[in-house]
């Protein structure tokens, strides 16, 4: 399997770096340049280093063609950020300058300010005069400041500055990502499920994304029509009998279909999967066959399938293809995942996104299914829970739509992991197909058939399931729980997987505990969850969620993140002690950041 060139064929956002400098000239100015214009390169290079666009390049910077020491040199930068398709602002100073001068304007762009932290020059002072601009002014910006002095030569970048300086990048990098971008609906509202009514003021006010909205009868019509690469159509087909390895059909006799059937319903569900891609991005390859409108797609970063019921009681299901586009591989090779929803649950598959942005890993999407207590467990299967399970867990399955990368087959430092998919190495990928099988969808509910995916994800995987909601009078909200998978006893796993869907992927989990509120214990976090599906990403990333849901005045209503850890806006710190009160009073004052 090979890994897919990572050319670069998008124009990506771009980070901004404003180097603002004392601007008296006469000795001030002159003595400052250079150490300023350092700082400023110092951070792209850092930036450069750590930080990769969904198709693996480096993130690109931009820096102001002088240093900025009053208001004419702000307007050139802003005008060149402007032509240069910067996304988030970033500005530094190592001295004190002149704050309502030199800060940036623009309502729109995620911003931050680097103070160095040095006794010969009050770099400090400039951050907390213009942070008090920006407050004033209602353009809310982070604040980054080393706790340890540094020697005004010092060129390097403090780890407590640099964990900020990324955190900052990371969020800001992702708001800039989703702008412009449309979620796609296939379909519309999956058996009453509130996540699946879109609402596009959501998204065009929080997100600044754009709906589209197609028919599940387009796949149907494409399918028919062969409105889709029938090279690549062969390709797929090769590729899936030699690494989709059927499953058991659990059906009752008189619902098995015949081997011409399922064969049939092979073709069908790879067919889909091509056609749901080509929904979401277009396919060149449709103009050449003289589909030009086709060809285009709907610009989507992220898509939902209605699927159930309206498709699913006479075609085959959408589990191979939302698996199989979510996963960071196909029969094309290694490559980036793409967002799909389950049931198009499109808050869902926004959780995902606000994961998938920040990691670049492909999500895990799963119903918040069962919270198992230590007792229920030792009564069903006779074993006591011990070790992470000790206090409980909680099974996430959903029909076949989880990421193949959730089978924990890849790895990093020797233990389980989900990884970008340029660090993902050929043999990993066919070990996460290796890992799963595909059953015959349950008839029962799936009366037209398909195939849904069945793994056991690995334990010992650090990972974060978050979720946002929409609360009517509140608008969104989001929630976090920081935890890690866990490996049960193999007859344990079998006895609870017995008790539900044992086709579908499992993955158990056990939330980070803080003895309080809904973290009191594992049976309050699935209590206290807002909806039945959550995102689950790999690593600890609560801290960045909460960064990107302060930068689009999204309120955190749940969390499990050390308090050190949480990094909003300057502003937020004047509307009260309490972090999580003043959080949803920031929110509410400024509003969505595109109204």
């Amino acid at each position: 399997m090979k890994v897919k060139q990572r050319t670069s064929k998008h124009s990506y956002p771009k980070i901004g770096i404003r180097p603002i400098i004392d601007g008296r000239l006469g000795g001030i100015r002159e003595s400052l340049e250079a150490t300023t214009m350092g700082m400023a390169k110092a951070v792209a290079a850092l930036y450069a280093r750590h930080l990769r666009y969904p198709d693996g390049t480096p993130v690109e910077c931009v820096i102001a063609d002088t240093c900025i020491g009053g208001v004419a040199e702000a307007a050139a930068c802003a005008v060149k950020f402007a032509a240069s398709n910067v996304g988030v602002s970033l500005s530094v100073t190592p001295c004190w300058c002149y704050g309502s001068e030199t800060m940036d304007m623009n309502p729109a762009i995620p911003k931050a300010i680097w103070g160095f932290n040095g006794t010969e020059r009050p770099g400090a002072v400039y951050l907390a005069a213009t942070l008090a601009a920006h407050n004033q002014k209602g353009l809310p910006c982070f604040g980054i400041y080393g706790r340890d002095v540094q020697d005004m030569g010092d060129t390097s970048i403090p780890a407590d500055v640099e964990e900020k300086l990324l955190g900052f990048a990371r969020a800001g990098m992702a708001v800039a990502l989703m702008k412009g971008q449309a979620y796609l609906a296939v379909g519309s509202v999956s058996m009453g499920i509130a996540g699946s009514i879109v609402d596009p003021a959501f998204f065009q006010e929080y997100l600044g994304m754009r709906n589209e909205y197609v028919d599940s009868s387009e796949i149907l019509r494409r399918i028919q029509l062969n409105i889709f690469d029938p090279a690549e159509f062969k390709k797929a087909m090769a590729w899936v009998k030699k690494y989709c390895k059927e499953g058991k059909d659990y059906n009752r006799k008189e619902k098995i279909k015949s081997r011409k059937e399922k064969d049939k319903d092979w073709e069908f569900v790879v067919k889909m999967t091509m056609i749901i891609r080509d929904l979401m991005i277009g396919n060149p390859r449709l103009k050449e066959m003289g589909f030009a409108e086709e060809a285009q797609g709907h610009h989507a970063l992220v898509s939902g399938f209605q699927g159930q019921r309206q498709w699913t009681d006479f075609l085959p299901d959408g589990d191979f293809s939302e698996a199989m586009l979510n996963s960071s591989f196909d029969w094309n090779g290694i490559r980036s995942p793409y967002m799909v929803a389950t049931e198009n649950d499109c808050y869902n598959g926004v959780s995902m996104l606000f994961n998938y942005l920040l990691t670049n890993t492909a999500q895990i999407f799963a119903d918040v299914r069962t919270y198992w207590s230590p007792e229920a467990t030792e009564r069903v299967s006779g074993w006591k829970p011990e070790g992470r399970a000790q206090d409980g867990f909680i099974h996430l399955i959903n029909s076949g739509s989880a990421t193949l990368d959730g089978t924990g087959q890849q790895s990093r430092n020797g233990k389980p992991a989900m990884k970008p998919f340029w660090e993902i190495r050929p043999a990993e990928a066919e070990a996460c197909l290796a890992a799963t099988t595909w059953s015959p969808s349950n008839r029962d509910y799936m009366r037209g058939g398909g195939y849904s995916s069945t793994f056991l994800t690995k334990g010992e995987m650090p990972v974060t399931m978050c979720r946002l909601n929409l609360v009517k009078g509140q608008g969104p909200v989001l929630q976090i729980a920081e935890g890690y998978t866990i490996d049960l006893p193999g007859k344990v796993h079998a006895i609870l997987n017995e008790r539900t869907d044992r086709i579908w992927p499992t993955t158990w989990f056990v939330p980070n505990l803080t003895g309080t509120g809904p973290f009191k214990d594992v049976y309050a976090v699935m209590a206290n969850w807002g909806a039945n599906h959550g995102a689950i990403s790999y690593g600890h990333i609560g801290d960045q969620l909460i960064t990107l849901a302060a930068m689009l005045r999204i309120p955190v209503a749940m969390h499990n993140v050390a308090a050190e850890k949480i990094f909003r806006p300057s502003a937020w710190g004047a509307f009260g002690m309490d972090t999580e009160g003043s959080d949803y009073r920031a929110c509410s004052v400024y509003g969505p950041l595109y109204r």
